[in-house]
């Protein structure tokens, strides 16, 4: 009799709890779905300060430390940069149409070397100076075929420049000072990129931009002719083995030299500019990088960077004031070790080779940068030597990424501080450094940066 009673009572208790489960997953299916997030959700605004200073052992009596860029004053603090970023990436898993943008800017003594030809930069007078980095829009095609498993991606603006390992914004970079390949590179372009993922390990990129750190119309653009962008990404190993290859092709050279018109040095006759022996808008310059990320194990990555750049003008025969070419080649190899979460350790040794003594130089004046590249007079400017030779650079640097926690708060997380040792030398005898009375330098860097989240 207990049995059956036991027996009813469980029986009765599942119906019961049945019919009472069956109306909760009713009422779990009648509530309405919750909100998908906001366009303005899915934007974040970040950014960064770096300030450094840098040491040279070679007591430069001009205090520059020659073939640097962004490390480039010596013995002297500095502001190098304050970065805004506003952006909405693309849904890197999305299956439909996806849209987004990116809007970053600059300001520091950085921004000398950062500018869109027309855009701000004349307007500060000073080692601080601004800049834009990037405006653009994004677009994703969900557009699949046999040859675009993962659909088109369009990035339609100003965007940074896909060559190369290194970056401008501190952060992102392994280390303070950069290599020559980076420097004599391109920084950003105007234009537009399209992306094909061809499948999980393969994208390929083409696009047309208006050149290397040019803007769109006059003076934004130092000639009146397109360049073409081309990048292959593969994507190996699960991720730890990346291979990027990128070549930025067309003519870079400015179609006057000099900011009235008035001929300096001698003017441009017949379509070939004195000061580069070239037509500006036929004579091409080839930017070409391929780089290596292996990630060895959860700690040890190595990185090789390597570079060829071309240009069909300069170099001038004094016979026929016709421009030979000029061309430079390098190679860089990384490793990093990561200790912990607060320390990583880094080398870094490359050989650059610059053919012409074009690609490497110095600017101390705040506008010489700029000034060269819409092809004005920038005298100032120290090259290690005449175009009708060369210079082979070997640098070598050490250094430590240290990242110590700060108090909790929910905009800066961390602060990077990065001690570095580095050598560089010629391999040939020339001397450039030290205000051309050294072979090589020697130079203590550290810079400190403050990464910080406003959303």
């Amino acid at each position: 009799m207990k049995k059956s009673l036991f027996v009813g009572v469980a029986a009765a208790t599942f119906v019961g709890g049945s019919a009472f489960g069956a109306d909760l997953e009713a009422a779990k299916t009648d509530a309405p779905p919750a909100p998908l997030p906001s366009f303005w959700d899915t934007v974040t605004i970040t950014g960064d300060l770096e300030g450094s200073t840098t040491v040279n052992f070679a007591n430069p009596a001009n205090k520059i430390n020659f073939g640097r860029l962004f490390d480039d004053r010596a013995d002297t603090p500095n502001f190098n940069q304050g970065v805004l970023t506003i952006q909405r990436p693309l849904d890197p898993k999305a299956t439909g149409y996806d849209f987004g943008f990116k809007l970053q800017g600059l300001v520091g003594e950085d921004a000398r070397y950062t500018h869109y030809l027309g855009e701000l930069d004349y307007a500060i007078n000073s080692r601080t100076q601004i800049a834009p980095i990037e405006a653009n829009g994004l677009v994703h095609l969900p557009w699949v075929s046999p040859i675009s498993q993962g659909g088109v991606d369009l990035k339609i603006g100003q965007f940074v420049t896909p060559l190369g390992v290194e970056v401008i914004t501190a952060p992102d970079n392994p280390f303070y000072s950069h290599t020559y390949i980076f420097n004599a590179g391109p920084f950003m372009h105007t234009g537009v990129l399209a992306t094909d993922h061809v499948n999980s390990w393969l994208d390929v990129s083409t696009g047309v931009t208006t050149g290397e750190n040019t803007s769109i119309g006059w003076p934004g653009d130092n000639n009146n002719s397109p360049s073409i962008l081309g990048v292959i990404a593969l994507n190996l190993l699960d991720g730890n083995l990346v291979i990027n290859a990128a070549t930025h092709d067309g003519p870079e050279n400015p179609k006057q030299t000099d900011p009235y018109l008035v001929g300096w040095p001698f003017g441009a006759v017949g379509g070939v500019s004195a000061s580069c022996g070239c037509n500006p808008n036929t004579a091409w310059r080839y930017l070409n990088d391929i780089n290596v990320v292996w990630k060895a194990t959860d700690r040890l990555t190595f990185i090789t960077d390597s570079a060829y750049y071309h240009d069909n003008g300069w170099n001038v025969n004094s016979m026929t004031l016709r421009g030979q070419g000029v061309s430079a080649y390098g190679i860089a190899q990384y490793v990093t070790y990561k200790i912990d979460d607060q320390f990583k350790i880094g080398g870094r040794l490359e050989v650059f080779r610059d053919n012409n003594n074009f690609f490497v130089s110095a600017y101390p004046g705040n506008f010489d940068y700029v000034n060269i590249e819409h092809g004005f007079a920038a005298p100032s400017v120290i090259t290690a030597g005449p175009q009708n030779s060369g210079t082979t650079y070997l640098s070598l640097t050490a250094g430590v990424t240290i990242t110590p926690q700060v108090p909790k708060n929910p905009y800066i997380a961390n602060v990077i501080l990065r001690p570095e040792l580095r050598w560089d030398t010629t391999l040939n005898n020339v001397t450039p450094f030290a205000g051309g009375t050294k072979r090589s330098q020697v130079t203590f860097g550290l810079d400190a940066v403050v990464p910080f989240t406003l959303k």
